[in-house]
């Protein structure tokens, strides 16, 4: 998708699948079908992460392009919001956020 130039999508990707590994996350803590929410933050507080500022501040960064890309009203205005340098930077942390969570679903 980034190759093919759909930022939106590769940005509503990147969300998704943090949100699954930490929803993989809370099944595995906490014993329970995780709710039915999207927000990454509200996720991660649930599990009782403390992750690296830096891949905090990617993951909050997500967060607030979870609404936006899911349900774009304005198509042209959410592709200006995210060109190719902004996208391209929100993929690489997220692969890095992805690392850091797989480790913790290791333990």
């Amino acid at each position: 998708m980034f190759v093919a130039r759909r930022y939106i999508y590769v940005v509503f990707m990147c969300h998704l699948s943090i949100e699954k590994v930490l929803k993989g996350l809370y099944q595995k803590k906490l014993g329970t079908v995780p709710p039915k929410v999207h927000n990454l933050l509200f996720l991660i507080e649930a599990v009782g992460l403390t992750l690296p500022d830096d891949l905090y501040e990617a993951v909050f960064s997500l967060n607030r392009a979870s609404i936006p890309t899911r349900y774009p009203e304005d198509l042209k205005q959410m592709q200006k919001n995210y060109p190719r340098r902004k996208t391209e930077t929100l993929l690489v942390q997220s692969k890095e956020v992805l690392k850091w969570l797989k480790k913790e679903l290791r333990k």
